[in-house]
């Protein structure tokens, strides 16, 4: 199968030795893909779960069984490389472009099993889902800022591909693609990559957002997305950067630190309502903002990036595609924790002045070969 985009993008789905699918997207035909995953594994045996939380009617996912994941191994070690001869990792191929597999943890799973919980204050379900690992490169010593233009497009397409794939598992209604960077975010894999999970509902943050949204169309008429991008546009004094499609700016009332939205000028629902043309400008700006993040405190930035799409059945017309990124870290020696307030309360605390953090931002893409202005 070829997905056509602005680069030629080969997709080539296999399966690894204990059942999980692994999906290789490539620039160009060629490489070879029909490679045998030749480690002996038993086949995953996730038990994850929901529980719903009437107090503050949210879904929570109990997925026990990740206690036993992998944790930080040695880079000689890290099951997210290529194999390389007798050394059989995550990835049969010896190398790759970009790759996709379902998570050998994951958080959930298609095959959960049924749980007993009928009781409305102690309501449960099968963790029914999909957790995807995506590794942006073959390299262990890259990241997402440093990708070529070739290789930001290729992410590009294959997060709207498995946008639109999860998408149409039974039970999922949303679909979020996200990147944890750093040791002081929690990552457990220091390989640059991504996850992309299918939940079974729709995360209590998205929720809060289109519920806003529907009392501001309702007392407007319009969309408060829009008039937000317009708003940070028209005052100039928070904007990072820009290109002709895209605005990425620190947001007035922000919870992290140093924290950057970057949206389409127009009102676009979900990555795949992007042109090809209109991915790629987004994902090199993106690219951009990340290389600001890490120059920033001259060295690498830990951080959270992710992608707030429409739902799969709900709310589309509300929604407007964004990317938040926002970093733990609040100066180059100090981290940002959420304590009592964030953590009890939910009344976060920001130590830095959103206007100061946008100019810092600025200020660290001086010189800077990322394609916006």
């Amino acid at each position: 199968m070829t997905v056509q985009g602005l680069f030629a993008l080969h997709k080539t789905s296999m399966q690894l030795a204990d059942g999980r699918e692994l999906i290789y997207y490539d620039d160009a035909a060629g490489a070879n893909r029909a490679l045998h995953d030749a480690r002996d594994l038993e086949p995953p045996m996730p038990s994850p779960q929901i529980r719903y939380d009437p107090i503050l009617d949210e879904w929570m996912i109990i997925a026990s069984h990740r206690q036993a994941r992998t944790h930080l191994p040695p880079a000689d070690e890290c099951p997210l490389c290529p194999s390389d001869g007798e050394r059989l990792t995550e990835v049969p191929a010896s190398d790759y472009d970009v790759v996709v597999f379902e998570n050998r943890f994951p958080s959930l799973s298609m095959s959960a099993p049924p749980v007993e919980g009928g009781d409305p204050l102690l309501l449960r379900k099968p963790g029914i889902g999909r957790c995807e690992v995506l590794c942006f490169t073959a390299d262990h010593d890259s990241s997402f800022s440093h990708l070529s233009p070739q290789r930001l497009s290729t992410v590009g397409v294959a997060w709207t591909d498995r946008t639109v794939e999860l998408g149409k598992l039974p039970g999922v209604e949303y679909v979020f693609c996200f990147e944890n960077r750093g040791e002081d975010i929690g990552v457990t894999l220091n390989h640059p990559h991504g996850q992309i999970y299918g939940y079974p509902f729709i995360p209590p943050r998205v929720a809060r957002k289109l519920e806003s949204a529907q009392r501001y169309r309702d007392r407007t008429g319009g969309c408060v997305f829009c008039d937000v991008v317009a708003r940070e546009v028209a005052v100039g004094e928070r904007i990072v950067a820009t290109t002709d499609n895209f605005v990425a700016f620190v947001p007035s009332a922000p919870r992290w630190p140093f924290e950057v939205h970057l949206y389409p000028r127009a009102h676009v629902a979900d990555l795949p309502a992007l042109s090809d043309a209109h991915r790629n400008e987004l994902v090199q700006l993106q690219a951009d903002v990340l290389g600001r993040f890490d120059r920033l405190f001259d060295r690498p930035a830990p951080y959270i990036s992710g992608w707030v799409q429409a739902p799969v059945n709900e709310g589309r017309e509300l929604s407007h595609l964004h990317l938040e990124i926002f970093s733990a870290r609040r100066s180059r020696t100090k981290l940002k924790f959420l304590a009592g307030s964030e953590s009890a309360a939910g009344a976060f605390v920001n130590d830095v002045l959103p206007e100061d953090a946008a100019e810092r931002l600025r200020q660290a893409g001086a010189g800077a070969d990322g394609g916006s202005r």
